[in-house]
């Protein structure tokens, strides 16, 4: 089974206590404060100001330049800021202040709950409709995913890695992704091999999650997603680290910066 080649740790992985709960839906806030620079890069700036109403999914704040995200409304109401305020670790930055009413949805926003798995967009549609979405990655850096999927001149992409080692001591999210949506996770890397012109991908799994292993693999025969691939690894802090996980997936190491995965 493999893992990546040098250091690394084993701490007890603590999933007991979450891996059994079932993705819930929270309740809405009253209020919401929101971070123009919540995305490595250039802060978002506020299309809204004090006193407009928006709803859920609008625009509020646009992306500056390449290196920066959109924001859009997590709930709706009024807009009562758009000031410097405290963040989590006490420095002042720019947010927006949401006051909730109600739960107004911006139209164009397809609500269904019927799983859409054809995508016949061209490459550079696809990648322009995840930057209007303002996604972002969920590690540290929240790095601006159409960035990510931005294919410098001169380079070409061969395999498409999805991180499912979630190897943090207590955190289940992804496992319960993995097992509750799987055909959403299936059919986004479709889509993303779809951009990134490649026609395998790997999704990288440690095997302290073997039901999340086999339902993976179960829903790919059974709905025959082509070129995808569930990759079992070692338990090993900190595989999901972006160069461990590499390493573990292809065997090739990252050379150190300026180099980037794409190098190999």
């Amino acid at each position: 089974m493999k893992t990546f080649p040098m250091g690394g740790v084993h701490p007890s992985d603590n999933k007991q206590w979450s891996k059994g709960s079932a993705i819930e839906t929270m309740e809405l806030p009253d209020v919401v404060n929101i971070p123009l620079a919540q995305h490595i890069g250039a802060p978002a700036t506020a299309v809204v100001k004090k006193g407009d109403t928006v709803v859920v999914g609008q625009l509020i704040a646009e992306a500056t330049g390449f290196m920066s995200a959109n924001i859009h409304a997590p709930i709706s109401g009024t807009v009562t800021a758009v000031d410097m305020q405290l963040n989590g670790q006490g420095l002042r930055q720019m947010m927006i202040t949401i006051k909730r009413e109600g739960d107004e949805w911006d139209a164009a926003i397809d609500r269904s709950e019927t799983l859409v798995t054809e995508c016949n967009l061209e490459p550079k549609d696809i990648i322009a409709k995840i930057k209007a979405a303002g996604i972002v990655g969920m590690g540290g850096a929240t790095f601006p995913t159409h960035v990510k999927l931005s294919i410098p001149d001169g380079k070409k992409a061969e395999i498409l890695i999805i991180n499912g080692v979630e190897c943090e001591p207590y955190l289940t999210s992804d496992y319960r992704t993995m097992l509750e949506r799987a055909e959403m996770v299936l059919t986004g890397t479709e889509i993303v091999m779809r951009a990134i012109g490649v026609d395998r991908a790997v999704i990288g799994v440690e095997n302290n999650k073997p039901d999340a292993i086999k339902h993976l693999r179960e829903v790919i025969a059974r709905d025959s997603y082509k070129g995808i691939e569930v990759m079992p690894l070692k338990m090993r802090y900190p595989q999901g680290g972006e160069k461990q996980l590499i390493a573990a997936v292809t065997g090739r190491q990252v050379p150190p910066p300026p180099s980037l995965p794409i190098s190999v």
